[in-house]
């Protein structure tokens, strides 16, 4: 008879686990209704003073932002020349401490009047990955490893193009000024300063002569190699082709040269003075100016904005007042 019983109690204690189960999750959802309607019915209770608090805070963000004088700023898109990278940031650092100290002797040699220096600033950031372009420059200096032993021309375009890649990054001058005539007069007057380095303007300037001498030499190069392969094409108008020589020149003293050499050495000169002129167009400043910028308003983050930001500061306040009001309330019952 007791072993009959047995499953019998097991359903039945089942069952009321179950009950009580369904019984603790309505509870649960009856809480959480509980709780939604207190904050409805406080927030219909309060929907006036919360209102009000919204339309005053509204009204006192606008006028702060009447009265506020508006931000301007000027970008300037710059690309350092000549590993200047790290005297750009310094002498941009230079010039906005000058600005906190309100050096006069040094604005003043550059025309620019301190007492309309109220607001300035003067930053400079990168516009790329700095760790991968240090990457793609270890992966072209062993790529350089590999034309060791080749011509000194194709060497020089790959240690150029190498240089070139490690200077690839943009930087980006912003200025930061209250006035928009006298701020960009006054951009374009510290970008004319950033650019007056006197080592730099002297390297610039050999650069360029050793450029051109380049170029030069690299046209003359190529006028000759012309006249080699011109009179290799009348010695085949004027001759049968000969299966054993084809593709080679023949002298009187029997020497022979390589006419895929000749063109493939045409070639790199031909790449050379086209990456020299670039050169001369590009490297013509120590900072060379890409884009300059024209006057812009500051655009702030949305909770700069003072009109947004001193509403929702009031009633943050509201409701943290309630709140306390709330937990003195619960105090007292305690006690």
């Amino acid at each position: 008879m007791a072993e009959n019983n047995t499953p019998n109690n097991t359903n039945s204690s089942d069952e009321i686990d179950l009950g009580q189960l369904f019984q603790l999750i309505g509870k649960g959802f009856n809480s959480i209704f509980r709780g939604f309607l207190r904050v409805f019915l406080y927030l219909k209770k309060n929907a006036l003073i919360l209102l009000g608090l919204i339309v005053l805070g509204g009204a006192i963000g606008f006028g702060l932002n009447r009265i506020t004088t508006k931000k301007l700023k000027t970008e300037v898109i710059v690309k350092p020349n000549l590993d200047s990278r790290n005297y750009l940031y310094e002498v941009v650092d230079e010039i906005q401490s000058n600005i906190k100290a309100k050096d006069t002797l040094f604005f003043k040699d550059l025309g620019i009047d301190i007492e309309n220096l109220d607001g300035f600033e003067v930053t400079v950031e990168s516009l790329g990955d700095t760790r991968k372009n240090n990457e793609q420059g270890t992966e072209y200096l062993e790529l350089l490893k590999g034309f060791e032993g080749s011509s000194e021309a194709i060497s020089d375009i790959v240690r150029a193009e190498i240089l070139s890649k490690s200077t690839l990054i943009n930087h980006k001058i912003t200025f930061y000024f209250k006035d928009p005539i006298l701020g960009q007069d006054y951009a374009k007057k510290l970008m004319a300063y950033i650019n007056s380095n006197a080592y730099f303007n002297e390297l610039i300037e050999i650069y360029n002569v050793n450029a051109e001498e380049r170029i030069k030499q690299n046209t003359n190069l190529v006028g000759q190699i012309d006249g080699l392969i011109a009179s290799y094409g009348d010695k085949l108008a004027s001759k049968d082709s000969n299966p054993v020589t084809q593709g080679t020149i023949s002298f009187d003293t029997e020497e022979k040269i390589d006419l895929k050499g000749l063109f493939d050495l045409k070639n790199g000169l031909l790449k050379d003075i086209e990456s020299k002129k670039v050169e001369l167009k590009t490297r013509t400043e120590a900072v060379k100016v890409i884009n300059f910028g024209k006057p812009q308003q500051v655009q702030k983050a949305f909770f700069g904005k003072k009109i947004i930001l001193i509403p929702l500061l009031l009633v943050g306040l509201f409701f943290l007042g309630s709140f306390l009001k709330f937990l003195n309330k619960k105090v007292g019952e305690v006690y």
